[in-house]
């Protein structure tokens, strides 16, 4: 199972226009924990993925942030299962506008057993359910896990002092 090897280099993001403060002035630079934190407690997320013709898709879903990635699972027919298996390309973004975090990365399809059996504990603690590993069936589910490259995140009342970009070089291809 990958790891991340580094925490992520933290940077403002590239925003002409919006009179953003240097990193040292406002709330400053957000630190990779925040987001963390944001992305463990999400209790649902915005996946966007690409249809074959190069339109944008999103779709609401249940998942988990764990070891550094984000886990979730569809339909095997959904079309954003479909999608991340033509493209694996993709933005997972929190529920909370005000606080945001949008993470965009690679999504890995997950079959071993494992790694499937993880997933469910960590769907089931998350969101005290009682599904069976039958959920996850490969033949009938897709299950994965996205890489971030980067990150972006945005603190509510503060718009020109906290908007912060993490990069990932450790997964970077």
């Amino acid at each position: 199972m990958p790891e991340l090897v580094s925490r992520p280099s933290v940077a403002r993001p590239y925003m002409p226009g919006y009179g953003l403060r240097p990193a040292t002035e406002g709330t400053g630079l957000l630190p990779w924990s925040w987001a963390q934190e944001r992305l463990e407690s999400s209790r649902n997320y915005w996946l966007t993925s690409t249809w074959p013709d190069g339109r944008p898709h999103a779709m609401p879903v249940w998942g988990m942030w764990h070891q550094d990635e984000f886990w979730f699972s569809s339909s095997k027919p959904s079309r954003k299962a479909k999608n991340l298996i033509a493209n694996p390309r993709c933005v997972v973004a929190t529920e909370d506008a005000n606080n945001p975090v949008v993470v965009e990365g690679t999504a890995r399809l997950i079959t071993s057993p494992q790694e499937l059996a993880l997933m469910l504990a960590l769907e089931n603690t998350k969101y005290s359910t009682n599904y069976g590993i039958e959920m996850l069936d490969p033949a009938l589910n897709a299950s994965f896990r996205v890489r971030p490259l980067w990150a972006f995140g945005l603190q509510a009342g503060d718009f020109t002092g906290s908007p912060t970009r993490w990069e990932f070089e450790a997964f970077k291809s």
